[in-house]
Formats: C-alpha cells, sequence, structure tokens
C-alpha cells in the first residue's frame, strides 16, 4: 500500500507539475508568430526560448520509468499516455521548429527584404532554406502524432488539451508552409538563378470572371539578381480574338466557358482554374509581343488596396491621391464616371499600377504591414500565380496562391462558387452576394445531404440606367436592360459527391448539370433588374457519412463575403 500509494503521489505531482508547463507554454506558441509577423525578432526569441524551457520540462516530467509503468493500469494509464504524447509533441515542435524560427527572427528582421533601389537581397532567404524547411516538416510530424491519439474515454481537461493543441499546430503549420514555400519560390522569381519575365493581370471585380474579374490591365516585369523592373503594360484591347484559340482547351472546358476562353484575354479566366488561365494568357502575350514569360500572376484592385496600407498614400500622375480606403471606389466605379472612353481608363489604370510597383520596389513599405497585406489577399484568392517552370509550380500546387478547384479532406467538405459576367459591362460592384451552408442527414445509409444558399441582389439605384454611366451599365449592347445584372453562377460540388439539383427561390429551377476535372457542378445564369433579389439552393448528396465542416471557396468579390450556417430540414432537401 505504501508503495502504490507512493507512486501515485510521485505521478499525480509530476502531471500536476506537467500541466502547468503546458499551460505557460500553449499561450508562448500564440506570442511567437504574432511578433515575428510584427517584426519583433528579439521578443519573439525569448518567447521561443521561454516556451521551448517550458515544452522540455513537461516532457521530463512525463517521460520517467515509473510514469510509463502506470500507463498500463487501466483507465488511469490512458489518460497518463495521452499527457505523456501531447507533452512530447509540444517539446519536439519548439526544440525543432519553434526555437530555430526564432532564432533566426532575432537575427534577422522582415526589413531584411525591404527592396533597395529596385533590387531585393535573396541572400538571407536562402541561407533560410534548410532550417526553415526541417521546421516544417517538425511541425508536419507533430501534427500527424497528435491527430493520431487516440483521446477517446480521458479526462475531458486532457481532451480539450488535445483538440487546442490540434488547432494551433493547424495555425503554425499553415504560416510555416507559407514561409518555407516562399523561402524556395521568391529566390527563383527574382532571378536568382537566372533572368526571368511574369506576365501581370490586373483583375477588374467591376466585371466578374471566376478567379475574381476580367483582365483589362496587364504588365511584364522582368526580375535578374533580385532587381525587379516594370518594361512593359499593355491593355485587353491590345490583343485580337485568336482564330483559332490559342491551345486546345479541355473538352469540359469548351463545354463550360466555351472557346472565348482561349480567344480573348479578357475571357482567359473564364475557368476557375489558374493554372489554365495563366497557360492561356501566356501564349496570348507570346503570340502579341514575342516574349515567352516564365509565368502569369494575378492581382485585383482589393489586394491592392491592403497594399497601399503599407505604402501609404501615393499621388498619381493625374494628381488624385489613392490610398487603402479609396482605392476600390477608385478603381473600380469612379473612374468609368471621369473617363468615358476605354483607353483613358486603362491608362488610369496602368498609372496606378506603376505608381504602386515603383513604391514598392524602392522599399518605401512598412514591411510588416505589407506581409499582413500580402497574407490577407492570398488568403481570399485575391493574388494568383501560375509558374511556367515545373519546381515552383510544385510549391504553389498546394497554396491558396495556386487558384486550383477546392480540396475535401477528413474534416471538411469543400465547394467552389463561381461568378462569370454576362452583362458585359461594369455593375458587379451592385452585386450583393450572401452564402449560407446547410447539412442534414436523411437518409437510412447516414450519407449527408448539403445545401449551399447563394442569395443574389442588384443594389443599384433604380434609376441606374440614367445616373450610371452608359460603360457602367453597358447600355444594352449585350440584350440586357441598363441597370440590370446578368451573371453565370457555377457551384461545384467535391469529387465523389451528388448533384442533386438546384431550387431558386424555392422552386425546381432550369440548370445545366456538368463535371469540370472530377468535380460534379451546377450551372444558371440570373439576370436582376435594380432592387431584385432571388435565392439560389445549390444542394448534393455527399459520397461518405463522416460529418465534415462545409467550406465555400468562391470568386474574389468587390467586398469580403462571410458564410453563415443554417438548419437544413429534410422535407426542403432535394430527393
Amino acid at each position: 500500500m505504501v508503495i502504490v500509494v507512493g507512486v501515485l503521489a510521485w505521478v499525480g505531482i509530476r502531471a500536476y507539475l506537467a500541466k502547468g508547463e503546458l499551460e505557460a507554454a500553449m499561450p508562448l506558441a500564440t506570442k511567437v508568430r504574432s511578433q515575428i509577423m510584427e517584426a519583433d525578432g528579439q521578443g519573439a526569441l525569448a518567447s521561443g526560448q521561454a516556451l521551448t524551457v517550458h515544452a522540455n520540462n513537461a516532457a521530463a516530467l512525463t517521460g520517467d520509468p515509473v510514469w510509463r509503468i502506470v500507463e498500463f493500469v487501466p483507465v488511469l494509464g490512458k489518460n497518463l499516455q495521452v499527457m505523456r504524447e501531447l507533452t512530447e509533441a509540444t517539446d519536439d515542435v519548439a526544440q525543432r521548429a519553434i526555437l530555430p524560427l526564432t532564432q533566426m527572427a532575432g537575427t534577422l528582421s522582415l526589413d531584411s527584404f525591404k527592396p533597395v533601389d529596385g533590387r531585393i537581397d535573396v541572400q538571407p532567404m536562402l541561407d533560410a532554406q534548410q532550417d526553415v524547411s526541417l521546421a516544417a516538416g517538425a511541425i508536419t510530424r507533430a501534427k500527424t502524432k497528435v491527430d493520431d491519439i487516440d483521446a477517446d474515454g480521458v479526462i475531458s481537461p486532457l481532451s480539450d488539451a488535445r483538440g487546442k493543441l490540434s488547432g494551433l499546430l493547424d495555425e503554425v503549420s499553415l504560416s510555416i508552409d507559407v514561409i518555407d514555400g516562399a523561402a524556395q519560390l521568391i529566390p527563383a522569381m527574382l532571378g536568382n538563378e537566372g533572368p526571368r519575365n511574369y506576365l501581370v493581370l490586373f483583375q477588374n471585380n467591376a466585371e466578374l470572371r471566376s478567379t475574381g474579374g476580367i483582365p483589362g490591365a496587364m504588365a511584364m516585369v522582368h526580375t535578374d539578381g533580385g532587381s525587379m523592373n516594370l518594361v512593359q503594360q499593355a491593355a485587353a484591347a491590345d490583343f485580337p480574338k485568336f482564330k483559332p484559340p490559342v491551345v486546345e482547351l479541355p473538352i469540359e472546358t469548351r463545354a463550360l466557358y466555351g472557346d472565348n476562353t482561349a480567344q480573348y484575354m479578357q475571357d482567359v479566366n473564364f475557368t476557375p482554374q489558374f493554372a489554365l488561365s495563366g497557360q492561356i494568357a501566356r501564349e496570348m502575350w507570346k503570340r502579341q509581343f514575342g516574349v515567352e514569360v516564365d509565368g502569369v500572376i494575378s492581382v485585383d484592385p482589393i489586394a491592392l488596396s491592403y497594399l497601399l496600407k503599407a505604402t501609404g498614400p501615393i499621388v498619381l500622375p493625374s494628381g488624385d491621391e489613392i490610398n487603402g480606403d479609396n482605392a476600390v471606389q477608385l478603381l473600380l466605379q469612379d473612374v468609368y464616371a471621369r473617363y468615358q472612353v476605354p483607353a483613358d481608363q486603362n491608362a488610369f489604370f496602368a498609372s496606378a499600377a506603376a505608381a504602386v510597383f515603383d513604391r514598392m520596389t524602392q522599399g518605401d513599405v512598412d514591411t510588416s504591414k505589407l506581409v499582413a497585406a500580402l497574407a490577407e489577399a492570398g488568403t481570399e484568392r485575391r493574388v494568383l500565380i501560375w509558374s511556367s517552370h515545373e519546381e515552383d509550380q510544385a510549391v504553389l500546387s498546394d497554396s491558396t496562391l495556386s487558384g486550383a478547384l477546392p480540396v475535401s479532406d477528413d474534416q471538411t467538405q469543400a465547394f467552389g462558387l463561381y461568378f462569370n459576367d454576362a452583362t458585359a459591362a461594369k455593375m458587379d460592384p451592385y452585386l450583393k452576394v450572401d452564402v449560407e451552408t446547410a447539412r442534414a442527414v436523411c437518409r437510412n445509409d447516414k450519407l449527408p445531404n448539403y445545401s449551399i444558399r447563394v442569395t443574389l441582389t442588384n443594389t443599384a439605384p433604380a434609376d441606374a440606367a440614367v445616373v450610371l454611366p452608359a460603360y457602367v451599365t453597358g447600355d444594352g449592347g449585350s440584350g440586357v436592360a441598363p441597370g440590370s445584372i446578368r451573371t453565370n453562377v457555377a457551384l461545384y460540388g467535391a469529387p465523389g459527391t451528388f448533384n442533386l439539383g438546384v431550387l431558386r427561390d424555392g422552386q425546381s429551377a432550369p440548370y445545366h448539370p456538368a463535371s469540370d476535372s472530377g468535380y460534379t457542378l451546377s450551372k444558371l445564369q440570373v439576370e436582376l433588374a435594380p432592387g431584385e433579389s432571388t435565392v439560389l439552393d445549390f444542394q448534393f448528396l455527399g459520397g461518405d457519412a463522416q460529418p465534415k465542416e462545409m467550406v465555400v471557396e468562391h470568386t474574389p468579390l468587390v467586398y469580403s463575403l462571410e458564410t453563415s450556417n443554417v438548419d437544413l430540414g429534410c422535407e426542403s432537401a432535394l430527393q
């Protein structure tokens, strides 16, 4: 009895102490991440060292032979095993990932990567590649280990701790993957291995396309040894209609979006797959100007507004001041009221792009705000990159920058919602979109019904046909009444799901059921007069019975779009 009591006391005291060490370590991981993003290298180093001490202490307290022996005791043993595995994962991440990264942050700052006279010193990124890659691997291993921990039947504090650590590792993994990809990708893109050229498309969300908006303006950027120069600008109007299409489109793409996708520069992103859009745009640029670019980069005015928060206000050649607060209004609406001739509009866009590029490449920028701006724009898919270099594209393929179709996993059921303007005008700043998701189990085999409700509203004024410029309304040129908005809507389900159809305002709607690269989808066209609204319910049957969180990736709109969850009754599900 004395021995049993002594062993239990030993384990109990060490468990209590280990719990305290873990509780002290967890907040430090979040603090380290914030300090690195805020360019507080010394603060991150101090926090990383403190975190490592707490994590190491927790692992030592739960790893002695007595603890291991007691793990064989029924019920109690499983709790001790889970606690040991959690401390081991935390210690491994601290030692092999967080501490090396904070040591780098302590000697480097974000300003180390700031352009000077149009050039970035890529050597610090090259030096960091190996350490960052090792840290990313350590976090991936720890994440797998924590996800594999069987916490069924353990006490709630341990179960909660596992959930918190798993969530934290998800966040850290996302951040480190971005850093790892950047360290591998940026030096090559900046011409470290030889000169490169990149075509930059400025997507205009006032006229929607699947990946954002019509590519009305564009530029070619030349990089060499870390230097960056904007060497040429052009507009979609500079390109002819290519006959035949410049590339052979996949049959499904032709059926869904037509040959125009590979005939007009302004239509290359009808398809939601940016890798295909990039290849088409690259070939068009080559045929028109004789230069085969190394890749294609896309940004939109909203991403530009984020970047302007890092550069500060910029005075354009027109005398206008453009800043983070007025960029979207100025570029997507005001310019059309001021300039009636498309060539003048394109010249304004070009001058704005050149001014922002010049400010950034000269290093007159807050780097911490720049990183935050790029992160926000990347998460919202407002910055997309395709590279003709296979090794670069392999790095991009798993990131939001690739512009690929949504990928589901064991925890998430992902859908893609894409819009293409059919008004042939610039009315989409007035298109309001609301998205709601719902899931219900209505079958004996437990396969779930998924519903994505999309509410579209034309917020243009009732007298839009009179008060808005003809270039904005389209002036009826495409058969759409001035002030109305016509939109093609496509909802992609995940591979393995079954398309159940579409309701419009509660009634079965005519739609185009199709597939694209293994994804089942529904497509239909909507036309709304000023003030008019409609509700579309897209429904799919899941391919497996596992409960999953619904995620909807969508065309970047003029504004940020939040998705909400609602209840779905079985009586409302399409059968």
